[in-house]
Formats: structure tokens, C-alpha cells, sequence
């Protein structure tokens, strides 16, 4: 078991090395059951007001990468101008979910418990950065799509009346190779005061 600090610095590594990987970057390599069940189990580990736990993620996989792939290309075609969706991308926006395993991100409001409803999208966002951080620590690549596509495609999965899809996220094995980005974040002392 980690001391103290060791378990500091990790989870401090996980945090700070968080990033988005897009789908068109993934290998042909598929992520296993067990793992995937793993990271939803610690996406489920969120915060969330009166314990209302109010999320549902729904894996896609094998047919859902081409039906996706035909969504996504329709979809823009049809709602953006061929200046900002030009031809040239048509092949690359068919052929982008290939090699992704998709979740869809489920927010499921409580009917038993009055909560208001930012309380439960905060939560569903805590339960989407745990799904990537433990991405992190696994390796594998993760981006949250919440565009106006990939929550159409989400709710055409059967949702209730008290759910609405806050998107996808994108996940897959990526080359190690890959250039790690150039992020960068605000000085501390512009983001942060004190007040006693």
C-alpha cells in the first residue's frame, strides 16, 4: 500500500496529465470488459447530493461505430454550411468512431428526491472525471463530446421521461508516441484568493 505521500503525488500525476485524446487517434485495439467495467464502477464513486446517484452510462460498441460514423456525416451535412464542413472531411467524419468505444452519458433525475437539476448535471460531471482520470491511470485515450450531435445520437437509445443524454465519451488505446500536448494553466494567484 502507498504512504501518504506517494499517494499524493499520484493522484496528483493523474490530475495534471488528464487530457483529451480524440477518436481519429485511437489504435484498432479493443478495451477490455473488465477494464471498462472498472472505469464505470469508479465513475459511480462521484459525489452526488441526497445519494440520488443520478446517472446512467450506456456502452456502444460493434454496430454503433458505423451507425455513429453515418449519424455524425449526416448531421453536419445536413445543419453546417459546406464552407465549414467542406467535402474533404466527409470521409474522415464517417470513418472517426471506428476504433472508439463510446459511453453514453446518461443524466437520470430523481423522482423521489426534490433536487434541483444543476445539482445533478455537477454530478454527472464529477462521474464523467472520474471516468477520465481512471482513463488516465489506464492509459487510454478519452475526450467528452457534449455537441449537439453526439447528444442527438444519445437519446435516440430509449431514454425515459426523467433522462437526458449529456453526450458521449470517446475512449481508446492511443500510441505512446503520441506528442503529449503543449497545456498550459493561468498563474495560481489569478485564480485564486484568500478570504479569513
Amino acid at each position: 500500500m502507498m504512504n501518504e505521500k506517494n499517494k499524493a503525488a499520484f493522484l496528483s500525476e493523474i490530475i495534471r496529465t488528464r487530457k483529451s485524446v480524440y477518436a481519429d487517434d485511437f489504435l484498432a485495439k479493443e478495451i477490455p470488459d473488465s477494464i471498462l467495467t472498472e472505469l464505470i464502477i469508479n465513475a459511480t464513486w462521484a459525489p452526488n447530493y441526497k445519494c440520488t446517484e443520478p446517472w446512467r452510462f450506456v456502452v456502444l460498441r460493434g454496430k454503433h461505430r458505423k451507425a455513429l460514423g453515418t449519424f455524425l456525416l449526416d448531421y453536419y451535412q445536413r445543419e453546417w454550411n459546406e464552407k465549414d464542413f467542406p467535402p474533404s472531411r466527409y470521409e474522415q467524419t464517417r470513418h472517426y468512431p471506428q476504433h472508439a468505444t463510446m459511453v453514453a452519458i446518461i443524466m437520470q433525475r430523481s423522482l423521489k428526491v426534490n433536487i434541483k437539476e444543476w445539482e445533478e448535471l455537477a454530478a454527472v460531471a464529477c462521474a464523467v472525471q472520474n471516468l477520465w482520470l481512471s482513463c488516465t491511470a489506464y492509459d487510454i485515450g478519452g475526450y467528452w463530446d457534449s455537441s449537439e450531435a453526439a447528444i442527438l445520437y444519445g437519446a435516440q437509445l430509449g431514454l425515459k421521461k426523467n433522462e437526458r443524454c449529456l453526450g458521449l465519451f470517446y475512449m481508446g488505446y492511443y500510441s505512446p508516441k503520441q506528442a503529449p500536448p503543449k497545456r498550459r494553466r493561468k498563474l495560481l494567484r489569478k485564480k485564486l484568493s484568500w478570504s479569513e
